[in-house]
Formats: C-alpha cells, sequence, structure tokens
C-alpha cells in the first residue's frame, strides 16, 4: 500500500488545515483519499478505474467533487503558493492549452479581437 500513498506525512501536515471539519461520521482517511484522487488525475482515468487500494471509486469521485465545488483544492493551491515566495520564472506549457474547433469562427462572429486592423510594424 506504501507504494500507493502520493503524499508523505509532512504533506499531508502541510494541507490539513485546508480540509474541510468532519461533520458526526468521521471520514475515511483523507490520505488515501487525496491519492486516489491524484492518481485517477494524473493518469487520466475514469474514477472506477482506480486501484482499489484507494478506496470505492464512488467515495473518491464525491469527496473530488464535494471539496472542489466548496474550493478546497484553490485554498490548497493558493496556500501553498503563497508559503513559496515570489517565484524567479514563470513558465506555460501549452500542451495542455487546446481550442475547440469553433474557435475559429470566434473572429467572424466578433468575439475576438481583429488583429488585421491593428496597425502595421515595418
Amino acid at each position: 500500500m506504501s507504494d500507493l500513498i502520493w503524499l508523505s506525512e509532512a504533506q499531508m501536515h502541510r494541507i490539513e488545515p485546508y480540509f474541510p471539519l468532519s461533520h458526526g461520521v468521521p471520514r475515511v482517511d483523507d490520505r488515501r483519499i487525496i491519492s486516489g484522487i491524484i492518481f485517477v488525475i494524473r493518469n487520466g482515468l475514469r474514477w472506477r478505474d482506480a486501484p482499489a487500494d484507494y478506496g470505492p471509486p464512488k467515495t473518491i469521485y464525491n469527496r473530488f467533487i464535494r471539496w472542489s465545488r466548496m474550493g478546497v483544492f484553490s485554498k490548497i493551491f493558493a496556500g501553498l503558493a503563497a508559503q513559496g515566495g515570489e517565484p524567479d520564472q514563470l513558465m506555460i506549457d501549452a500542451t495542455h492549452l487546446k481550442a475547440h474547433r469553433t474557435a475559429a469562427s470566434l473572429l467572424k462572429k466578433g468575439l475576438f479581437p481583429d488583429v488585421l486592423d491593428a496597425p502595421k510594424v515595418d
């Protein structure tokens, strides 16, 4: 099971303050469920294809959806980014920025700035 856990104890302690409080019934092991979420997203799998060691796929999916809607993951990312200070470099990986086929018609519909009327640079 240890090779399936993505986060160390120290990493879990850093993000635990951002978790919502449990009401009533204790939650399933957060570390195991978070590792399942990371595994599914990292590998581009369907929720039901997560290994059984992470717990029931429905639990992994429900936790991801519920916490996403509550903004838990956004708070974690913002909090960790704020602790890191000012970055030396910023890099953008455009391999995941895909335009939908209808994006080509935005210019015709007037929803995209017309670059043809821009002043020419000589």
